[in-house]
């Protein structure tokens, strides 16, 4: 996995660093596991925006991604590495040895041909979905379930991944990939392995074009409003806007936005670095 760096032929290449797309093996994908994807422009049903900057961009087609990984014990083989346009990281389409395809976020050096599984008694190998009570503790892991059953939530965007610390009756004690320290039911499930692409972060658009074809339009910054559109906009001249603040005058840079009674703020053993 690698990034490339474009000649300058153009103002827009000048700055541009891409992906490689070295580890791709299929262009085309599975047309069972595609849905549609309905745009908005930011709309509601009445046509009137409620979402700012959004709008345009190219056309895509959802695929469809297992989240659960529920088939126990039945061997499925890795068919094809692809690129999606709708997340970070690369999918594999992946065939059980039922017939069944599925797409599932690939994980760092899976390989076309490798076979996996995910259930009990399973190896603790790269791509193998096993519950947090089977897991070693040390080993690195993505794709994480909070609630057992209800899909992979955590540490699923390219490069990321979490670490298994330490392990204790019923409960699991994850390292996230912010520094958050959290507590996890050892029934819910983990897959082996970092998330690919990991030099997603390098990538440089180059352009402001590329923006648009992603759908966001350009982003106006609030002390270049008016007083009537924006707490921090007006001032004669180039004013700073005072304290930074969003439209309805939350505080920013450092204001905690957390809800203090949230349910899940007992299975937080350490927050997050600054």
């Amino acid at each position: 996995m690698a990034v490339r760096k474009i000649k300058p032929v153009t103002p827009g290449q000048r700055h541009k660093i891409i992906s490689a797309f070295d580890t791709i093996t299929r262009t085309v994908p599975d047309k069972s596991l595609l849905r549609p994807i309905k745009r908005t422009g930011g709309r509601n049903v009445n046509g009137k925006m409620t979402m700012r900057y959004i709008g345009g961009g190219h056309k895509r087609m959802y695929r469809v991604i297992d989240f659960l990984r529920d088939k126990d014990g039945i061997p499925a083989v890795v068919k094809s590495i692809e690129y999606d346009p709708n997340r970070s990281s690369r999918i594999a389409l992946v065939c059980y040895s039922d017939g069944e395809k599925r797409y599932i976020i690939a994980p760092a050096g899976l390989q076309v041909g490798q076979e996996i599984m995910s259930g009990r008694d399973v190896a603790p190998e790269i791509g193998n979905t096993l519950f947090l009570s089977d897991i070693p503790l040390g080993t690195i892991v993505h794709n994480i379930e909070l609630k057992p059953g209800k899909g992979a939530a955590l540490a699923r965007s390219a490069g990321t991944f979490a670490q298994l610390s330490a392990r204790e009756g019923k409960n699991a004690t994850i390292k996230l990939p912010s520094g958050e320290t959290r507590i996890i039911l050892t029934t819910c499930r983990a897959t082996i392995g970092t998330v690919s692409n990991p030099d997603h972060n390098l990538e440089k658009s180059g352009k402001a074009g590329r923006t648009r074809w992603q759908g966001r339009r350009p982003r106006v910054r609030g002390v270049a409003m008016n007083p009537v559109d924006h707490p921090m906009g007006g001032g004669e001249g180039r004013a700073s806007g005072g304290h930074p603040r969003s439209r309805k005058g939350v505080p920013a840079k450092g204001f905690k936005t957390r809800d203090k009674k949230k349910y899940s703020s007992r299975q937080i053993i350490e927050r997050r670095k600054k």
